[in-house]
């Protein structure tokens, strides 16, 4: 079902629309209906319909002023114009506001249904576009070496789960199954040219200068591919400005994967020198015993990569071979510590759980020494403070008074009881940043609301101007009013100003169109309007029933 509000100030006229049609045969559903554009307004915020039919004569704010409304917030909600013979030209305004569709009146219910009908048939038109199966299917193939790359690229950047990684690398067609993986990393080499002249400053230009750096990266990845797929071993790709050589073997020892992955390394350096004319300096990382870590070993390749400004450039240079690996620390990257933040920020308590089972699921006891492990969970804790002190939470109030975090973290006896204590003091951090926030809203909505009050009687007060005072966007103020006050800030400043005017009829003298202008209503018959949709009476019928006339 298509929902549908009308608004057409007649209500007899409302009234034999919606009798003599039978809408859910027509696949349309009347979910409101308004008086006038204003109502209408509301109601279409609220409610998100996907048609209106609005008549083009109303008060307040007539057809073409809603419609021009609608476009500027709901650009793909269908408007049908409702006119007279006589209000055709001024109808005609209408084309300039992309009005989808207009009924001359006087009208007959099978003229509004073949209208609707053409409607419906536009929207069911968009819908299929939107969900067509082939079009999908043909961008997603289009897409997918740009995937490929993507993901491979995430591989090395940070720390993936295992589950994504098994997914995407079967989605992509990615063969990472294996008992060892390393990365390598392929960059073009510079040569130093002296100084720039009239500047002092040396620059560093390619070794063929007048050539693209874009079109020698493909080409020294075109050259790799050949060689990994006569080799039957690795993958490259592109990412950031160098090629990238990732390995996977089912072999149990070190040895294999690395004496293939240098021998690669050296045939793509001499190929690459031979056929481009250019030269690369290739590094190889340390080998890991998961995909979840290629990122770990990507770093260490990065890092060998720099020991060309010491051995010098055009040649490959393995970890191993300049840096001892032996004590590996544990990695705790960016992008990691950001997830766990977020997480404690934002997230829930299974997130939080999710987030620590992954920064611990890739260690390997084995291979780690107890200093290690202990400057691993010192980052961890540094963060977690970090989050206390950007959201002004005393360490004391979620790690406890009397307890030192140096001389806690030597008391644990395994890995497990350090992530459940890790766990359960986030818990209480999550609990603390969750309280203050709840309060800071309370406050934030305290304070809006006796500015309001305080201001209420005044024609131009708007969400603007509270926000203005509380120094705060509008955006976050809507979200934050709606979930506290369970209605909008025009609902809470219609009933402030309404509540008034019931205590001015009750206690005053003053006419109808004078306490209009004393609570705020520039248009005292729009305050006669809401007052009677509130109440169900007019104002002076209130005034009559409050003093017992």
């Amino acid at each position: 079902m298509y929902k549908l509000i009308l608004a057409e100030d007649e209500e007899d006229v409302r009234e034999g629309i919606i009798a003599q049609i039978d809408w859910a045969q027509y696949g349309f559903e009347v979910v409101d209906q308004a008086e006038n554009g204003r109502e209408a307004a509301d109601a279409i915020d609220r409610l998100l319909p996907d048609v209106v039919v609005t008549d083009i004569q109303m008060p307040f704010m007539n057809g073409l002023q809603l419609a021009e409304w609608i476009r500027s917030r709901h650009p793909n909600t269908k408007i049908i114009i409702l006119t007279g013979y006589d209000e055709f030209e001024y109808a005609q305004k209408a084309i300039k506001l992309q009005i989808d569709e207009y009924i001359l009146k006087p009208f007959s219910s099978q003229e509004l249904i073949d209208v609707l009908l053409k409607v419906r048939a536009v929207i069911e038109a968009e819908i299929a576009e939107k969900e067509n199966v082939y079009v999908l299917t043909e961008h997603y193939r289009k897409s997918l070496p740009v995937l490929r790359e993507q993901f491979l690229s995430s591989l090395v950047s940070r720390r993936l789960p295992l589950k994504e990684i098994s997914d995407k690398s079967t989605e992509y067609s990615i063969d990472l199954a294996g008992r060892q993986f390393q990365a390598s990393v392929i960059s073009i080499d510079y040569i130093h040219t002296g100084e720039d002249q009239g500047t002092g400053v040396s620059r560093h230009v390619s070794l063929r200068d007048t050539g693209d750096h874009n079109l020698q990266l493909f080409a020294i990845l075109n050259i790799a591919e050949e060689i990994c797929q006569k080799h039957g071993f690795g993958k490259v790709f592109i990412h950031r400005d160098d090629v990238v050589l990732l390995s996977v073997s089912q072999a149990a020892e070190e040895a294999e994967i690395t004496g293939n992955t240098l021998t690669v390394l050296e045939e793509i350096r001499q190929n690459v020198q031979r056929f481009l004319k250019l030269t690369v300096t290739a590094g190889a990382g340390t080998v890991c015993q998961s995909a979840g870590m290629l990122f770990n070993s990507f770093a260490d390749a990065m890092q060998a990569l720099d020991y060309r400004l010491i051995l010098g450039n055009n040649r490959v240079i393995w970890i191993e071979d300049v840096e001892s690996r032996s004590n590996q620390l544990l990695a705790f990257d960016e992008l990691t510590q950001q997830s766990l933040i977020r997480t404690i920020k934002l997230g829930t308590v299974q997130e939080l759980k999710e987030v620590v089972d992954e920064l611990f699921g890739g260690l390997d006891t084995a291979h780690v020494s107890t200093q290690d492990y202990q400057i691993f969970l010192l980052e961890i804790i540094t963060s977690i403070l970090r989050v206390a002190k950007e959201s002004g939470t005393e360490a004391a109030d979620f790690i406890g008074s009397g307890i030192s975090t140096l001389s806690e973290i030597n008391k644990f006896n395994n890995m497990g009881e350090a992530k459940q204590w890790i766990i359960s003091i986030c818990t209480r951090l999550m609990d603390t940043i969750a309280s203050e926030r709840q309060s800071s809203y309370k406050q934030l909505i305290d304070q809006a609301k006796d500015y309001i009050r305080s201001h209420y009687e005044e024609s131009d007060i708007s969400i603007g101007r509270v926000c203005q005072h509380l120094h705060i966007s509008t955006g976050y103020f809507s979200s934050i009013f709606k979930k506290e006050m369970k209605m909008t800030f025009v609902s809470y400043l219609l009933q402030i100003r309404l509540e008034a005017a019931k205590e001015l009829l009750r206690s005053t003298e003053l006419k109808a169109f004078e306490i209009a202008e004393k609570i705020g209503f520039s248009d005292p018959n729009y305050f006669s309007f809401c007052f009677r949709k509130k109440y169900g009476q007019s104002p002076k019928e209130y005034k009559n029933s409050a003093r017992g006339g």
